[in-house]
Formats: structure tokens, C-alpha cells, sequence
């Protein structure tokens, strides 16, 4: 359900380079991707970057393949690793960059960003790194009718907003360097682009009734959420000398 997308999530191949040209500016040698998937952007600081070093954890084993094999095809193999393994109590920071888009939960037992998982990044980027978190937010606070048509036990607590999420991360020991939002157009990109094959096998075979469920169901989800539930792309700055 994945192969027309370049991310797992809704950032444009325009946002995610503009991203990578502020990252690289910093010249990281060591960059650490949290639940990696199959570590797209991970790959492209590294093309811009290259005397750095990568390494990509997360625990799905199609993912990290893809990712092996898209290293493979640009030639950065032999500078990255994408291991199966948890990110909690990682050993492989601290490092120059982190990157944790969508992930924070492999850092917290809980669904909403924690101040453990934020301390966590923090303890995991070197002095003078930088972290970027991709975390879900709300822009603007659902109302009950909204949430029951979301995912399975859908709560406004899943999620802070803009505001909150930055009090957090100045609280667990960062400094925002730049923030933006993911806008509606990457979220469609991304939703359309997350069905769209299995939609085009549904049309040719319409009655394939458990892909139909499954298809129409996220269909409603994402409806209920589209303009609700958005993505914060914060690139943080560790502060000097901080301590838990």
C-alpha cells in the first residue's frame, strides 16, 4: 500500500529537501533515524552530506528491506545501516543529527509525545546536533462528533497542539530552531497516495469485499480528520549543559 509514496507521512519531496539543506548545513557525521520505515529522508542527508554516516532503527522488517535496497540503488550502502531493533534505550547515539518523524511512541510507552520521549531525543543528539521531530498535532482541538469517526478509540488527548508541543521540547532541553506545519495538499498527497494502488486492484475486481471494507473505513477515518489532525516538522537545538 506504499509504493506511490516517497515518505510515510505528508511531506512533499519540496519540503523535505528544504529540510535536508538546513540539516546539512550543520555537516553532521553521525545522523541516528528513530523508526526509520524504509529511511527516505535519512537517505537524502546523506547525499547532501557526504562524509556522513547513518543508521536507521525500527522493528518493521519490509520497511528497513525497502530502505537497504534504495541505499543499494544510490550507492550509499556502505554508510548506512538499517538494523530491526527498538529505539528504546538505543546505543547508538548520541549523534550529530536525529531524525524522528512520526516515532516518538517507539520512545514512550504512551501514544501522545511524552517528556520521556523528549528527554530521550534530547540525551540521544550530540552538543551542537540538532534533532528534527515530526509529530502529529492538532490544528484545532476535534470535537467528540469528529473524533468518533476517527481511528479506533480516537482521544484528544492522542495529540497536543503547535503550542504545546513546543512548551514541551523548551521543556525537555531544546530550543526551536524552525518550525513549520505540513499543509492540506501533502496530507492528500499522502492519503491518496497511501490507497491509490489498492483502490485501482478494487476497481478491477469489485468484489473483493474485505478490500472494500478496509479501503471505504479509512476513507471515512480520513475524512473525519482531513483539516483536524495535522504534522509539525520542529527542528530543535539541544541546550548547552543540559540535565534531566
Amino acid at each position: 500500500m506504499t509504493t506511490r509514496l516517497t515518505f510515510h507521512g505528508p511531506l512533499s519531496s519540496a519540503r523535505a529537501d528544504a529540510i535536508v539543506g538546513r540539516l546539512s548545513a550543520n555537516r553532521p557525521h553521525t545522523v541516528l533515524d528513530i523508526g526509520c520505515g524504509w529511511g527516505e529522508l535519512l537517505l537524502r542527508v546523506l547525499e547532501a552530506v557526504p562524509e556522513a554516516r547513518g543508521t536507521g532503527v525500527d522493528l518493521n522488517e519490509t520497511d528497513l528491506g525497502r530502505g537497504r535496497r534504495s541505499a543499494e540503488e544510490r550507492g550509499l550502502a556502505g554508510r548506512v545501516a538499517f538494523l530491526a531493533e527498538s529505539a528504546r534505550d538505543t546505543t547508538h547515539g548520541p549523534a550529530d543529527l536525529v531524525l524522528c518523524l512520526g516515532a516518538t511512541q517507539a520512545l514512550s510507552d504512551a501514544g501522545c509525545p511524552t517528556p520521556e520521549a523528549l528527554r530521550s531525543l534530547r540525551r540521544l543528539v550530540s552538543e551542537n546536533g540538532r534533532v528534527l521531530l515530526g509529530e502529529g498535532i492538532w490544528d484545532r482541538r476535534p470535537t467528540p462528533a469528529e473524533l468518533a469517526g476517527m481511528w479506533p478509540g480516537a482521544a484528544e488527548s492522542d495529540h497536543l497542539t503547535l503550542p504545546a508541543l513546543l512548551d514541551l521540547a523548551v521543556e525537555s532541553g531544546f530550543r526551536p530552531e524552525w518550525t513549520e506545519t505540513a499543509t492540506l495538499p501533502e496530507w492528500e498527497e499522502f492519503e491518496s497516495g497511501y490507497q491509490a494502488d489498492q483502490e485501482v486492484r478494487l476497481a478491477a475486481d469489485p468484489d473483493a469485499a474485505e478490500l472494500r471494507e478496509r479501503l471505504d473505513r479509512h476513507r471515512a477515518q480520513w475524512m473525519s480528520y482531513r483539516g483536524i489532525l495535522g504534522m509539525a516538522y520542529l527542528t530543535l537545538v539541544p541546550v548547552r549543559d543540559w540535565t534531566a
